[in-house]
């Protein structure tokens, strides 16, 4: 086939699926992960510190399995490793780092970034908060940020300019040395970016999800105050939770939309962390979660954007309330909800994808991937609005059962 036209149908074979329509036949969905790393035989440091070798390892997935959607890998990547290094960023710990092998994913170090007591500064001055408490507790270089008097102070004109001097401290100086180093870094690593963008785009593979972006709450629970600290303020402080909140919803909406419009693609990647089942009560995800999430999705459909919620863990109670949203304007990646209720409550308001246990595809049997596909197929792809994926990352995946796993799906899947 041409391969003009196979692209074309590969991505019209996407679309359909994400309008709720019948493709020709069930799309597959690809999350890139480190399992392009694995199967090219590099380890997972190399794969984070080598552009290049990051982009031929994931092109050559790609060759050889075709996958009709992949997730966007420059959000799997963020940076590259070295650039981290350099300003001694402590919220990741990259393979080879830290007692993580470098044959493993790196690791989110989870902290209290921001005490509770400080919930009225970050209210008052998100801005200052970030810049001289939460840069320096993150990132180790960024240490003399700590000793910049409050911004507002250099509103006063030739007063305020008379600080200067603290940024030709021998501390700042080397702070500036390492932010420069890494930002060379990262601009040769998203220029190389581009290229590989456009050499996967011409073998039909939809990327998808231009920007990224976090619930409100998981923003919060995630990258400030950790999840005991975010579990105890529902309690403690309530009310500075939900002010907090709003606040940060104020800034992540715009980003997303403003990431997505720069790169031209539609989908919004937001990995929900803190709002399944097992973490919080109905109560609680209606208080604290769903109305500002929903406020976030309505805002990037409204303009024009489709998002792409990831619902990991188990969030089979929490069905009813996405039902809230427009028909066919979200595509929803599932982890351990239940498939049969899901495609119930959800079939005729949006798309989805996942489902498919990677433990199967790392300790199952052929058999077993083939029949779990199937099982997938009858229930989830029925009438379309279907695209199979993995329930969360392949990186243990065994290439064999992977290539199982896809072929099936391309025979059996056709409508």
């Amino acid at each position: 086939m041409n391969d003009k036209i196979h692209a074309t149908n590969m991505s019209t074979r996407v679309q359909d699926a994400i309008d709720l329509k019948v493709p020709d036949r069930v799309p597959i969905f690809f999350d890139p992960s480190y399992f392009p790393a694995k199967y090219e035989g590099i380890t997972c440091r190399d794969y984070m510190y080598d552009t290049e070798a990051f982009c031929t390892a994931t092109r050559k997935f790609y060759v050889d399995y075709e996958p009709d959607m992949c997730l966007n890998p420059s959000h799997f990547l963020h940076t590259p490793g070295t650039a981290g290094e350099l300003i001694g960023l402590n919220q990741i710990l990259y393979p080879g780092q830290g007692g993580v092998s470098v044959n493993h994913s790196y690791q989110y170090v989870e902290n209290e970034y921001m005490t509770a007591d400080e919930y009225d500064e970050f209210l008052d001055d998100i801005t200052g908060f970030t810049l001289t408490k939460y840069l320096p507790r993150v990132y180790k270089t960024f240490k003399p940020l700590g000793n910049v008097p409050p911004l507002k102070l250099f509103l006063t004109g030739a007063v305020g300019a008379s600080m200067s001097a603290l940024f030709a401290t021998p501390d700042f100086v080397k702070m500036a040395e390492s932010f420069y180093k890494a930002g060379q870094i990262v601009l040769a690593h998203n220029l190389r970016m581009v290229r590989f963008h456009e050499q996967i785009g011409e073998l039909g593979v939809r990327t998808i999800s231009g920007a990224m972006a976090l619930a409100p709450y998981d923003f919060i629970g995630d990258l400030l105050r950790g999840m005991k600290g975010i579990s105890m303020d529902m309690y403690k402080c309530p009310d500075k939770l939900l002010a907090a909140i709003d606040k940060v919803l104020a800034f992540l909406l715009p980003s997303a939309i403003q990431q997505a419009k720069m790169t031209g693609i539609p989908e919004v990647f937001i990995p929900l962390h803190k709002g399944a089942d097992a973490f919080m009560t109905p109560k609680h995800f209606e208080t604290f979660y769903w109305p500002s999430l929903k406020k976030l999705l309505m805002g990037l459909i409204d303009a024009g954007l489709t998002p792409f919620p990831f619902f990991e863990g188990d969030c089979t109670s929490r069905l009813e309330y996405f039902t809230e949203l427009p028909k066919g304007k979200v595509l929803g990646w599932f982890d351990q909800t239940d498939p049969v209720k899901a495609k119930a409550v959800l079939g005729n308001t949006m798309c989805m994808t996942g489902f498919m246990p990677v433990s199967m595809l790392q300790l199952g049997t052929a058999d077993e991937v083939k029949t779990k596909a199937k099982q997938l197929i009858d229930v989830l792809g029925k009438d379309g609005g279907y695209i199979m994926g993995p329930n969360s990352s392949t990186d243990e995946a065994k290439p064999e059962l992977m290539k199982t796993w896809y072929d099936f799906t391309r025979e059996y899947g056709k409508y």
